[in-house]
């Protein structure tokens, strides 16, 4: 009766987990480049126990002993990168992504700062002190790019527009005689190994301090033709990539889990007090 509450209580708590992240997927279904979260369970502990040597008869094809489980636990949360649909907003400074690819950006201003990762683009251009405009997300991250001098922020002058090319290509646009000025290019890396990027606020992904992130992310590569796997689309933002159906239909089996879980250790608990309630 032991095992069974043990086994029982452990695996309410994983799934009282499971049913967390779902919980985060659902409230994240319309949040523009949110990237949905799946748990990863694994067994507690598993141990065979021997049966005496009577219960071998004639024509049993199983060994003997039993295995016995003592539940599960959440080992790790995993990221689902796919690709959202993208949605026409004919903002400018809305930019959008397709293939594997995510935009860099820092979170404290500091160029030489941790590096920072998100698919959300809906950016907005900033007034700065010194009468430019740079290039932010909604929530105030500075976007990296590459001005062919190394990495550094995306300064638009004052009375230009910024137009961004399918290969991620800068230019501030003037207007009337005003030349159009070469700003560089977005910095966008690949992911190699999505599992090792941790989830961080405002929907962004960073790299754990102990990992090399060359070993995560890698800058984007161009094919055999010349062209890069990776587009951008100006004007468009990514949408979710949460699929409502499935997510209702794994919040079912979760519960139907609980619900079943429950009863084991109310069962468990029954048993134990009749078994206390004896008199010899």
């Amino acid at each position: 009766m032991n095992n069974s509450m043990i086994t029982a209580s452990v695996s309410m708590g994983a799934l009282q987990q499971k049913l967390d992240i779902l919980a985060d997927n659902f409230a994240n279904s319309n949040t523009v480049g949110y990237k949905r979260k799946s748990a990863v369970f694994e067994d507690i502990l598993t141990s065979l126990n021997p049966h005496v040597e009577d219960f071998n008869q004639p024509g049993r094809r199983t060994p003997l002993g039993f295995t016995q489980g003592w539940g599960t636990r959440l080992t790790s949360i995993q990221t689902d990168m796919s690709q959202g649909v993208l949605q026409e907003t004919g903002n400018m400074t809305d930019v959008a992504i397709e293939g594997n690819g995510l935009f860099e950006v820092r979170t404290d201003g500091n160029l030489n700062g941790p590096r920072t990762f998100t698919r959300q683009g809906p950016f907005q251009l900033t007034p700065t002190l010194n009468g430019d405009r740079i290039l932010v997300t909604n929530s105030g991250q500075q976007v990296i790019g590459d001005t062919g001098n190394g990495d550094d922020f995306i300064h638009v002058p004052a009375g230009y527009e910024l137009s961004i090319g399918a290969d991620g290509t800068l230019t501030a646009v003037g207007s009337g005689d005003n030349p159009p000025l070469n700003l560089g290019r977005l910095k966008l890396v690949q992911v190699t190994n999505p599992e090792l990027l941790r989830a961080v606020a405002d929907n962004l992904f960073g790299i754990p301090e102990n990992i090399n992130p060359d070993e995560v992310v890698r800058d984007v590569t161009l094919l055999a033709n010349g062209e890069s796997s990776v587009a951008v689309r100006q004007g468009f933002v990514e949408q979710s990539n949460v699929n409502i159906a499935d997510e209702m239909t794994d919040l079912m089996i979760v519960q139907r889990a609980y619900q079943l879980s429950a009863r084991a250790l109310s069962s468990s608990e029954q048993m134990m007090g009749m078994a206390n309630n004896l008199r010899g």
